[in-house]
This record gives C-alpha cells, structure tokens and sequence, in this order.
C-alpha cells in the first residue's frame, strides 16, 4: 500500500513545524513549515500529486526560503542603532541642534541613528550654535556630549 497524504495533512504539518518555531530560537523550522503549507496549497488544486512530487516540492519551497531568508533578509536586519559600543566610538557622529544652548547651559541635539540607545542629546559647545546647525561629537563629558559645529 502506497504512502497517501492528504492536501490537510500538510497543512496540519505546516501549521505544527510553524508552532514549532516558537519554542525554537532557530528561526528554520519556520520555512520548513511554510513549505508544507505550499505543498498542501498545491495537493488541494492537484488532487493526484504522486507522493514523490509531494516530498520534491516540499524540499525545493523549504531550502529556497531558507537560503533567501538567510542571505538576504537577515542580513539587512542587523542592528544599526550603535547601542552597548564604546563611547570612543561615536567620536566624530554629526547630529542636528533642535535646541540651542542658553547662557552658557546645555543643547539638545538629535542624531539620525541612535547613539548608545538615545537619539537626542544634551551637549554643551563652546562656540555659539543655532536650531538647525549640524554638530559634531567632540568627546562625552558624563552623560553630555561636547560638540563642534560642524563644516
């Protein structure tokens, strides 16, 4: 007797490995489920699938996610927000004053990419500065940046 699965067979195994995936820290077992819902997708509008072209299917729909996922959308997902680096580090970033500072007191200033989990900043410059001036990080003094105006 033949091996016989069922389009809901695969869609109850996709629906299990992607569940799966939850408990598992590998983010794999999530395409592997994805394929089998393809399969299942694809047993329901071609009722007479041989098994071996089921198996084939499966295979090919698993590995291609995989290798896209993991070539081209994780990559792209590495985090950029310069948070947990060396202060050191950040010398030299260029952020935007959206406060300048009164009488000798502190600036605000934001920066397009966050720098160590915040993108604004107190900072305290010598010369005078304006809303809208671009500054660049001269060194930390505590938790303040001490800028230059930039260019």
């Amino acid at each position: 007797m033949a091996l016989q699965l069922l389009y809901w067979h695969w869609l109850v195994l996709g629906v299990v490995l992607m569940v799966l995936e939850i408990f598992l820290t590998s983010f794999v077992v999530l395409w592997f489920g994805i394929g089998a819902l393809v399969v299942g997708i694809c047993q329901w509008a071609i009722p007479d699938l041989p098994f071996p072209a089921q198996l084939l299917i499966w295979l090919v729909a698993s590995t291609a996610m995989a290798v896209v996922w993991f070539r081209y959308f994780k990559p792209r997902m590495v985090d950029r927000t310069g948070a947990g680096i060396a202060r050191e580090a950040l010398i030299g970033e260029c952020g935007q004053v959206i406060r300048a500072p009164v009488d000798g007191g502190r600036g605000l200033a934001r920066f397009s990419v966050p720098l160590l989990g915040s993108d604004e900043w107190e900072f305290i410059c010598a010369g005078p500065v304006a809303p809208g001036d671009r500054v660049v990080i001269r060194e930390f003094s505590g938790n303040t940046l001490v800028v230059a105006r930039a260019g």
